[in-house]
């Protein structure tokens, strides 16, 4: 009767090591992460909760936080679409120029988004190349809503389309080209069979744009010409409240961006769970 080999460990680390190892890392998370958090909502409520509740229910409050939810209605499913056809592109197609795509989706990960909103003044600013043409028109980009729109789909675009470039090219084209084979037309074809294959990784790349999309500062700051009541999103409203001293009104507009990434990290922890599961 043989002997079974004696079960190895995953790693040859001494325990001594590894509890260090997951000391540090745990460490950092609550030195960088779990404190700040705490500290977002301790000053937030720091005078109670009726300072609080007034706090947000100031009328510049509540005009950032329904600015913040348009632009991020807007501009996510513009993603998402754009998204969707640069993915499919990229995996079911060769032709000329494919890198360079590629590589322009990455850009705004290169390109600070501060330059990004510069660009957007330059372009259709009162002095930008298209100023004087949409002036004419009574057609208003800059310190406007389409602005703020611009310039965060521009900082946002890359994430749904880097999600699913890598699985729809893991993934291959024999599902599509055998539904092609059996009759079905290219929309069918997509709607049945690639889109479901991929589904939870677009959900994941839109839930990562949509975090983006609500928390972005520079690019809508430069854009946004800080106007009260008019052009400031959440985290702009935050940085004017803190650099008028009003730390509690700060802190409470900045808790509600705080309770938005959180609900985000639990979708987001429930679609890898789910992927995880079998969800591709």
């Amino acid at each position: 009767m043989t002997r079974s080999a004696p079960i190895r460990p995953a790693t040859t680390e001494p325990l001594w090591l590894r509890a260090l190892l997951v000391a540090v890392a745990m460490g950092f998370l609550v030195l960088f992460l779990l404190l700040p958090l705490v500290a977002v909502f301790q000053e937030a409520l720091r005078k109670g909760w009726d300072a609080y509740r007034v706090s947000l229910s100031h009328p510049d409050a509540l005009s950032a936080i329904r600015l913040t939810l348009l632009v991020a209605v807007i501009s996510v499913p513009l993603n998402a679409v754009f998204g969707i056809a640069a993915a499919w592109a990229v995996a079911r197609h060769d032709f000329k120029g494919k890198q360079l795509l590629v590589s322009l989706i990455d850009l705004p990960f290169a390109v600070s988004p501060v330059v990004s909103g510069l660009v957007y003044v330059l372009l259709f600013g009162a002095q930008g190349w298209f100023g004087p043409w949409l002036a004419e028109r009574d057609i208003q980009i800059i310190f406007a809503v389409p602005g703020l729109v611009l310039a965060t789909v521009f900082v946002t675009f890359p994430f749904v389309a880097r999600e699913l470039i890598p699985l729809m090219q893991a993934q291959g084209r024999d599902a599509e080209l055998a539904a092609l084979s059996l009759g079905a037309s290219g929309w069918k074809t997509f709607w049945h069979v690639t889109l479901p294959r991929v589904r939870w990784a677009l959900f994941y790349g839109v839930i990562l744009c949509n975090a983006r999309a609500m928390g972005e500062f520079g690019a809508v700051s430069v854009v946004s010409g800080h106007l009260r009541g008019k052009t400031n999103t959440l985290p702009l409203h935050v940085e004017i409240l803190y650099n008028e001293y009003n730390f509690v009104a700060a802190f409470a507009c900045a808790s509600i961006l705080a309770l938005l990434g959180l609900g985000t990290l639990a979708v987001k922890s429930l679609i890898e769970w789910r992927t995880g599961h079998g969800g591709h």
